[in-house]
């Protein structure tokens, strides 16, 4: 595996890395944030929402990543609008110079808008009923943060700002690395109902599952 970019943030080392056959590897601080050769757990995060959604004209992405989520959200010609913010400022420019090969004709789609910030900051600063979804995929999930503060975003303050942040009949999506109980139980308490989905997914030497969870305001 060689490195191909790589910068520094407040947040330590971002790097991007590819291996045998292509595959391009995205680690942040040294966590595994994602590659390019699995990538339907990311898709399934915007699906799941979507297809539970009547008018999803407005979104919100809580992480660009590799941009697998907002590609799924964009394929669907009800969305008119996706705000995807990205914390990593490295991340979004390998995206528009092509250093990701897929970036520049994602990230030309009109109805898209990238805001490099925090996503509680800018949940903070977003108008009441705003959205019709929300997704966030800004770590590996409440037990396996990429950064700790990203703590904050799982708990009742946090999820207040996203219910905010809903039209009434708007739904929250949170993908997971492993099953997170104590977020389902603060979903139900701060959104409204919860749906659990598990998503099995293949890699290249053994079968996992991820989970989504997405409730509904």
């Amino acid at each position: 595996m060689s490195v191909i970019a790589r910068a520094t943030s407040p947040r330590g080392e971002v790097a991007l890395s590819m291996r045998d056959g292509g595959v391009l590897e995205l680690r942040v601080a040294g966590t595994f944030v994602m590659d390019t050769q699995e990538t339907s757990s990311e898709r399934a995060l915007a699906r799941v929402v979507l297809d539970g959604v009547s008018h999803p004209g407005r979104v919100l992405v809580g992480g660009l990543g590799l941009g697998f989520t907002t590609a799924e959200v964009l394929s669907d010609e009800r969305v008119q609008q996706v705000d995807v913010v990205e914390i990593e400022q490295a991340v979004v420019d390998w995206m528009t110079d092509g250093t990701v090969p897929h970036g520049p004709d994602l990230l030309a789609d009109p109805r898209l808008s990238i805001h490099v910030t925090d996503v509680l900051t800018h949940l903070g600063a977003t108008a009441r009923a705003s959205y019709d979804v929300v997704l966030l995929d800004v770590d590996n999930g409440p037990g396996q943060l990429v950064h700790l503060p990203n703590q904050a975003l799982y708990g009742r303050g946090g999820l207040a700002l996203v219910r905010r942040a809903l039209r009434p009949g708007g739904s929250l999506v949170v993908w997971s690395a492993h099953p997170a109980h104590a977020l389902e139980t603060e979903l139900r308490t701060t959104i409204g109902s919860v749906r659990t989905v598990r998503i099995p997914v293949r890699l290249a030497s053994r079968d996992v599952e991820y989970w989504v969870y997405a409730a509904t305001r």
